[in-house]
């Protein structure tokens, strides 16, 4: 009699481990959809709020009235912030003097402000506005660098000067900034976003997202320079020696949280001013609202004292994302290039110039 039973127990419990074996997995939030990341909550808290994480309402809705009232005058073609700078001018309008002063003498500036769309809202969590994406330092600012990574910006910053008419980096020992395509920023040659990719952030234009998500990956296409992040649900990251523009990404969900954990950056990518050593972790979970909220931390030893997290939401849209075209690569290139070389040639002609 006992070993029936015990036959009769071994059946059971490989039937119910069948069982369990076979239903389907749990039914996961869908987070396929249209996002928009603006927001005119800055990154940084300012340095006078402190430990401040929430503003009052009525400070929020101080900031987003002005941030309106801009964008409505903006919108007139009268308005000098709209117009290209004249010659020889400083920035345009809602420059301060010291970003004036960094610009330099002579420059016309980039953009005007009619190709500008940061945005015209303070992001909640939990009904309260955010003083900053920033909220891990607890007072929402990046924690202090590291002295080889303030070292590496420093010697950077020897060939990125302010345009002041001449081929001053004839006189610098090295290679220089403009020798050739290859010697431009990532941004400059169209390779990569201006505002990051991962982690994703805010800037101002180009906010839109876009997400589709399958069993086996999730991709996240990044208005920016059309950047699209490929997700492999739970895989592993290759080995160490292989290095990609975005990094490697791999995903799982924790509940209802997808978490994508990314590494193996490329040297050059310097994502969020980060190295190739970089590990960022980002956490996406959706709101009963339909919109998302992106959590992320950045771990970089060899830039940052210590770990830095923000979060801040995507509001879900029904406008759609259009073809990205980089004219700084398809045109603004050759203009770099040959204006480079006409003034190493009056350079090295006014004698002024280090033989």
């Amino acid at each position: 009699m006992p070993s029936l039973w015990l036959r009769l127990l071994t059946v059971l419990i490989v039937s119910v481990v069948a069982v369990a074996s076979a239903s389907p997995p749990p039914e996961r939030p869908d987070l396929t959809g249209h996002y928009d990341s603006a927001t005119i909550t800055p990154m940084e808290r300012p340095r006078e709020l402190g430990d401040q994480l929430y503003m009052t309402p009525e400070e929020a809705e101080r900031r987003m009235r002005q941030a309106r009232e801009f964008s409505e005058n903006a919108a007139l073609p009268s308005d000098p912030g709209r117009d290209a700078p004249e010659a020889g001018g400083a920035a345009p309008v809602g420059f301060d003097d010291e970003q004036r002063e960094t610009l330099g003498a002579g420059n016309v500036g980039g953009y005007n402000w009619f190709w500008v769309d940061r945005g015209e809202e303070v992001f909640t969590v939990d009904g309260k506005f955010r003083t900053s994406i920033l909220v891990d330092p607890e007072d929402g600012r990046y924690p202090p660098m590291t002295e080889a990574a303030i070292e590496r910006i420093a010697e950077r910053r020897k060939l990125r000067r302010p345009n002041d008419g001449t081929a001053w980096w004839l006189d610098v020992d090295g290679p220089g900034p403009y020798d050739g395509p290859e010697s431009l920023g990532i941004p400059e040659r169209c390779l990569l976003g201006f505002t990051g990719a991962a982690p994703m952030l805010p800037g101002l234009y180009n906010n839109h997202k876009a997400i589709v998500q399958t069993d086996e990956h999730v991709m996240i296409l990044i208005e920016m320079v059309h950047d699209a992040r490929i997700v492999r649900m739970n895989s592993e990251h290759p080995p160490a020696d292989q290095r990609f523009w975005l990094g490697d990404s791999i995903g799982w969900w924790e509940g209802d949280t997808l978490v994508v954990d990314t590494t193996n950056f490329h040297p050059l990518s310097r994502q969020a001013g980060g190295s190739e050593d970089m590990h960022l972790v980002e956490r996406f979970t959706k709101m009963p609202d339909g919109n998302l909220l992106y959590r992320f931390t950045v771990t970089d030893e060899s830039v940052w004292t210590e770990p830095w997290t923000g979060e801040y939401v995507w509001r879900s849209t029904d406008e759609k994302i259009y073809e990205y075209a980089c004219h700084e690569g398809n045109y603004a290139m050759e203009g770099i290039l040959k204006g480079a070389r006409l003034l190493e040639r009056e350079y090295r002609e006014s004698g002024d110039s280090t033989p």
